[in-house]
């Protein structure tokens, strides 16, 4: 679709003041897209990236909270009156030895699924009526889940991470079936991408230049050209987009 034919169209992108979430917002952005903003504490940065586009808003929450992981998806319909598109990117990490089982404790496995897997699935409930009254024959809605390599093979920084990622991809697929053909639902699960956060992952950095066939890791623009493309592709659903570069290759 054209800039034109996006025009009016409003494009919810969680954690989208740094790194994926910000370019797939600036990328929607210059596709024509309506971006709603939101981060967890990065407010600042949220309020001048809102003004910066026109018609742009920009809404604090707290994902781990249920009631504020409601209240984003009202804030956005109230500041908007409509949504098109949600994009579920905001997430978190932990790093723990795949081997030390003690360190996984509950409280972690909790946090990571209560951000990674119970927003999202919150975020597209609470959504699900409004995506559903801006969808056309021509031009479903759309959901894109950000995952992981991390969920597609047994790697990641930690277990209960990787898990939560699987559950973020099997729950793309059941709801891809079920909302169908209504909304669209797909996920991309990015290798290791070049971000503030990943700078000091020193032996991630390594393991791309030497083993994986484009030989560096992605850049935030080229996950948020796939997510423009899922936006764009206006029949596939239900697919698992891994970009890690290769490296599942080798």
């Amino acid at each position: 679709m054209s800039d034109q034919d996006n025009k009016g169209r409003v494009a919810l992108i969680t954690g989208s003041t740094l790194g994926i979430g910000k370019a797939i917002a600036e990328k929607l952005a210059n596709d024509g897209f309506t971006i709603a903003f939101h981060s967890r504490t990065s407010v600042n940065e949220g309020e001048a990236l809102a003004s910066s586009y026109k018609n742009a808003s920009y809404t604090q929450a707290d994902l781990s909270d249920q009631d504020q992981t409601k209240a984003l998806i009202s804030a956005v319909m109230s500041k908007h009156g409509r949504l098109d598109v949600l994009v579920n990117n905001a997430g978190i990490n932990a790093i723990i030895p795949h081997s030390d089982l003690k360190a996984a404790s509950a409280e972690i496995w909790r946090s990571l699924y209560e951000v990674n897997v119970i927003a999202p699935w919150t975020l597209i409930a609470e959504a699900e009526q409004a995506l559903r009254e801006t969808s056309t024959s021509a031009c479903p809605s759309c959901i894109i889940n950000i995952s992981s390599h991390a969920g597609i093979r047994p790697k990641g920084a930690s277990i209960p991470y990787a898990a939560s990622k699987a559950a973020l991809n099997h729950m793309t697929q059941l709801l891809a079936l079920n909302l169908s053909p209504v909304i669209r639902v797909n996920a991309i699960a990015p290798g290791l991408v070049d971000t503030e956060m990943t700078k000091t992952w020193l032996d991630a950095q390594v393991l791309w230049q030497q083993k994986s066939p484009m030989g560096r890791a992605a850049k935030p623009e080229e996950i948020a050209h796939l997510a423009s493309m899922l936006v764009s592709s206006h029949y596939l659903t239900g697919e698992i987009l891994l970009s890690d570069g290769g490296l599942n290759l080798t």
